[in-house]
């Protein structure tokens, strides 16, 4: 059985992470969503409230192509958490040259704790390239309109933090 990893924060789940998820998902036969808990970042939405969030939104695409997706919330390094679900490959998601940069030396650093685990990059498609769930927030505090990138239940979580 061939077994993705495909980890972020997901503070929100964007459109961006879905197209991600979708074309990651047939590739493998199960697909892992590991959302890192990450207290540095400081997420709007609790580790519960982003693993609901994301398993609502990965139901349908699981129905769609057939793979076995699941979520798995992990707070140790990467390269242990592909470790744990028994990940061959860690799938990562690039929109531009600077997501480049920090991939890069990720790749290399989990390369030399375990090399047996490949990186796998989907270029996001150009109509997600912009969107950042940190942009999302933000756009969202003020007021803007973010449904252009989040689904329509994401959209709502987004306005009731907000107020």
């Amino acid at each position: 059985m061939r077994i993705g990893l495909y980890p972020g924060t997901f503070d929100p789940i964007t459109h961006g992470h879905i197209d991600i998820i979708r074309r990651a998902s047939v590739l493998v036969d199960r697909l892992v969503i590991g959302v890192a808990i990450n207290r540095d970042k400081g997420p709007l939405f609790t580790l519960e409230e982003r693993v609901v969030m994301i398993e609502r939104e990965c139901a349908r695409l699981s129905d769609m192509t057939g793979t076995e997706i699941v979520v798995h919330p992990f707070e140790n390094l990467l390269i242990d958490c592909a470790n744990d679900v028994g990940a061959q490959v860690i799938i990562r998601g690039l929109r531009a040259v600077a997501d480049f940069e920090y991939e890069f030396q990720m790749v290399g650093m989990n390369r030399a704790l375990d090399n047996s685990v490949e990186t796998v990059f989907l270029m996001a498609d150009v109509q997600h390239q912009a969107i950042a769930s940190k942009l999302v927030k933000e756009i969202a505090r003020l007021g803007g309109d973010v449904t252009k990138f989040v689904s329509p239940p994401v959209k709502e979580a987004l306005l009731a933090r907000f107020g």
